[in-house]
C-alpha cells in the first residue's frame, strides 16, 4: 500500500486553480508558473499513479534514499542526486524505495516557456531522469519556491516562485548531464580548453582524451555547445583578449601573444571577425 502525502515534517503547497489561470494569463508569470510544490522527508511508502498524467510538468528531486518512476510505460530507477522531470499529459507513476525511502523536493510547472525548456534540456518521456552536478543549488531554488508560496499568494509571491522556477529550468538546460562518461566528455573537453586557452589543441587530441573518434567527438561537441572545438577555443581566447584590452595598456601585439596568437595580424583579423571591429577600436570604446 502506498500513500500520496502525510509525512512528518512535510511541506505541501497547492495554488488554487483559478489563481493558476490568472497567473498564466498575466505578464510576468505567464512564461512559467509553479502550481504545486513541496518537501517530503524520508517518505516511506510514498507513491503516486496518474494513468492519464497531469496538465503540468512534474519535477522530483531525490536528495536522499532512492525510488523509482514509470514514465510512459518505461521504468527508471532513481537515486539520490537525481531529478525526474515528467512532461505534461504523460502517464506516470512513481514511488519511494523500500530499503531506503527517498527524501523529495518537488514541484509542478505550467506556462508557455515550459515546452521549450524541456526540449532544450533534453528531458522527455523517454529520458526523464537526469544526474545533477550540484543538487544543493537545485534544492535551494525549489526551497525558494516553497518559501514564496508559503508566504502568501499575492502576485509578488507568485512572481518570486516563478522566477526561482525559471532559474531552476535554465540550470537544467545549461547542464544537460545524464551521468555517463561519454555524455560528460564535452564538459571535460571544455574545461581542458579553459585551462589551456593559449595552447593550440587539436580535435584529434581532445577526441583521444575522451576516447571517442574525432568525428563522433566533433559532432557531440557541436551539438552540446553550438560551436566547433576550434570556434569554442577562439571564443575563450577572445574573452581573455577583451579583458586584457579593457584592463591593461599592453600593445595589441602583446595581447595577441598572451592569448595564444603568434601573429598579431592574424589575431586582429580573428578579433574583427568575432566583434566586428579591430582591437584598437574596441579598446577606444566607452564601456560600463
Amino acid at each position: 500500500m502506498t500513500i500520496e502525502d502525510g509525512f512528518p515534517g512535510q511541506r505541501l503547497l497547492v495554488m488554487p486553480r483559478p489563481r493558476v489561470a490568472s497567473a498564466l494569463a498575466r505578464p510576468g508569470t505567464s512564461h512559467l508558473v509553479v502550481t504545486d510544490a513541496g518537501y517530503f522527508p524520508e517518505a516511506r511508502a510514498h507513491g503516486m499513479a496518474r494513468p492519464d498524467g497531469v496538465p503540468q510538468s512534474v519535477v522530483l528531486v531525490c536528495v536522499r534514499g532512492a525510488g523509482w518512476c514509470v514514465v510512459d510505460g518505461i521504468r527508471h530507477e532513481v537515486a539520490a542526486g537525481q531529478v525526474v522531470v515528467v512532461p505534461p499529459d504523460t502517464p506516470h507513476e512513481y514511488g519511494s524505495g523500500d530499503a531506503a525511502p527517498w527524501t523529495l523536493w518537488w514541484l509542478h510547472l505550467d506556462g508557455r516557456d515550459l515546452a521549450e525548456f524541456l526540449r532544450v534540456a533534453g528531458l522527455s518521456a523517454t529520458a526523464p531522469v537526469r544526474q545533477l552536478s550540484d543538487v544543493y543549488r537545485v534544492v535551494a531554488l525549489i526551497e525558494e519556491v516553497v518559501q514564496a508560496m508559503e508566504r502568501d499568494q499575492t502576485f509578488a509571491s507568485v512572481l518570486a516562485a516563478s522566477g526561482a522556477a525559471w532559474h531552476l529550468m535554465a540550470l537544467l538546460c545549461s547542464e544537460r548531464r545524464v551521468g555517463s562518461p561519454r555524455e560528460t566528455a564535452v564538459e571535460q573537453a571544455q574545461e581542458y580548453l579553459r585551462q589551456h586557452v593559449t595552447e593550440r589543441v587539436s580535435v584529434d587530441e581532445l577526441a583521444a582524451m575522451a576516447r571517442l573518434s574525432p568525428s563522433h567527438f566533433a559532432a557531440r561537441f557541436k551539438q552540446e555547445t553550438g560551436w566547433t572545438p576550434l570556434r569554442y577555443q577562439t571564443q575563450l581566447r577572445m574573452a581573455r583578449a577583451r579583458e586584457l584590452l579593457d584592463t591593461s595598456d599592453l600593445p595589441v601585439g602583446l595581447v595577441a601573444d598572451r592569448v595564444g596568437y603568434v601573429d598579431p595580424f592574424y589575431f586582429s583579423r580573428q578579433f574583427r571577425a568575432v566583434h566586428g571591429i579591430t582591437p584598437v577600436a574596441y579598446r577606444a570604446q566607452r564601456k560600463g
